[in-house]
């Protein structure tokens, strides 16, 4: 077993060291969920969405516990880590409220005397997800999946090991049995043998293109269901009449929340010419409001990034814009695993930051004549998890719903998750959905059952 050590992204200093699992340790748990599986399965749905609301009522107890653990790992700025554990209990809420309803026998009239279909868990499901909402992402995956039956496997981002560990053991301590969730330390060769592994009945990723592709195609060699939530270059398009007073904070907020280390941040900033001026000087005096230093401190908004190879990978992105005529107007300044806010303006569709993911705060403003020449622009993405448009037009806006081609829309608001609502996306982006009834029911086999009396 490789030992391997954590550090704080904004001290430098080693926060943990860990083991990976060997082969033996890793077939242990998945022998154990497969174990608890079928009991788990047959359980009362009522007594599994019990569970689910304990989960949810140590989350909040728990939560400047579990948000410092985030700060700590990877520079999380600490009240936006809060702000994360809240939402995860509200997933939990939501599941544990509605689960039975989602999940139950839908009738169907047939000429048999009865049928219907039935949703029955698959068995256990392997997650892979990544460091940049360390609790979210596994907890929009957990709630609905065990709750519908499931037992589950967890490999987390390498440098969010604490995180993961935390999570197994707060589903223990809300009273589920072992082997239900459980974390595994492992690199890519494990995972791809687990896969493969008869007990897995489907797999889900949250993380890059690349691993997206990786996981699919061993998924789909070994003919198991794959749900994939990938990168995204989503854009925010302001047509000329979008209320900036208003809305100003929302567009700022969405580039620059998390240190820019979300999928579904707005990365591609479309500016419709009558407005570019002003939205210029409104959305770069935003920026330097946020206060930019210890993630630590409650009001910081903007900390480090969580790696310093990803700061200079976004660094990289940055310059080779800036050689293709990409012009500065704030920021892009790095200091180790720290990026400052960042403005670029005259991007062009050919650079990188336009039409590759930028994983960090650096915001990309593209000026167009006119709103269709904005629509156009802000489809020519491989990606196609989300975009937003502001404006006062409702009506034309909703006329582009057709056009956009992504898993999501926003109307005057940032894209972002809920649990209400299905998430996820198209092209290079993913396919499968996450959250809402389309989430519980991702990995249950919809069985038929026809009845002749």
């Amino acid at each position: 077993m490789k030992d391997y050590d954590l550090k704080n992204p904004y001290t430098g200093d080693t926060i943990a060291t860990y083991n990976l699992d060997d082969s033996k340790s890793i077939h242990s748990k998945l022998k154990k969920a497969l174990e608890i599986q079928t009991s788990w399965a047959n359980m009362e749905i009522e007594d599994r969405c019990q569970l689910l609301t304990n989960v949810a009522e140590l989350l909040i107890e728990r939560k400047e516990e579990y948000a410092k653990l985030m700060t700590q790992e990877m520079g999380k700025p600490i009240s936006q880590g809060v702000a994360e554990i809240e939402k995860c209990a509200w997933v939990c809420d939501f599941y544990a409220l509605n689960a039975e309803d989602l999940l139950a026998d839908e009738l169907i009239d047939t000429d048999a005397d009865e049928s219907f279909i039935s949703h029955d868990p698959l068995g256990c499901i392997l997650a892979v997800m990544p460091w940049n909402y360390p609790f979210w992402q596994v907890l929009r995956f957990a709630a609905p999946t065990l709750t519908a039956g499931n037992t589950a496997l967890l490999k987390h981002a390498k440098n969010v090991t604490g995180c993961s560990l935390a999570i197994e053991q707060l589903f223990l301590d809300a009273g589920y049995p072992e082997g239900c969730f459980q974390s595994i330390k492992s690199g890519h060769e494990e995972i791809e043998k687990l896969i493969a592994h008869e007990g897995i009945k489907a797999v889900t990723l949250t993380g890059s293109e690349k691993a997206g592709r990786s996981i699919a195609r061993t998924a789909g060699e070994n003919l198991k269901k794959s749900v994939l939530e990938l990168g995204g270059n989503n854009a925010c398009i302001i047509w000329e009449d979008a209320d900036l007073d208003q809305y100003i904070s929302t567009m700022a907020t969405a580039r620059m929340q998390n240190t820019g280390q979300s999928c579904i941040a707005a990365k591609r900033f479309i500016v419709c010419a009558d407005i570019y001026d002003n939205f210029i000087e409104k959305f770069t005096a935003e920026i330097k409001s946020f206060k930019v230093g210890d993630p630590m401190d409650k009001d910081t908004f903007i900390g480090v990034m969580a790696r310093e190879d990803l700061a200079e990978e976004l660094q990289k992105q940055v310059q080779d814009s800036i050689d293709m005529g990409a012009e500065v107007i704030l920021g892009n300044e790095r200091n180790g695993a720290y990026f400052s806010p960042t403005i670029l303006t005259n991007v062009t569709k050919e650079m990188p930051v336009f039409k590759e993911e930028t994983f960090g705060p650096v915001a990309a403003i593209t000026k167009v004549a006119n709103r269709e020449e904005a629509i156009q622009l802000a489809t020519n993405s491989r990606f196609g998890l989300g975009s937003m448009l502001f404006t006062q037009d409702i009506d034309s806006a909703m006329d582009m719903i057709s056009q956009i081609p992504d898993g999501a829309f926003f109307i005057n608001d940032m894209v972002k998750s809920d649990p209400r609502l299905p998430f996820g996306g198209t092209k290079a982006s993913g396919y499968g959905r996450e959250l809402s009834r389309e989430g519980i029911l991702e990995f249950v086999n919809k069985k038929t059952v026809y009845i002749k009396k």
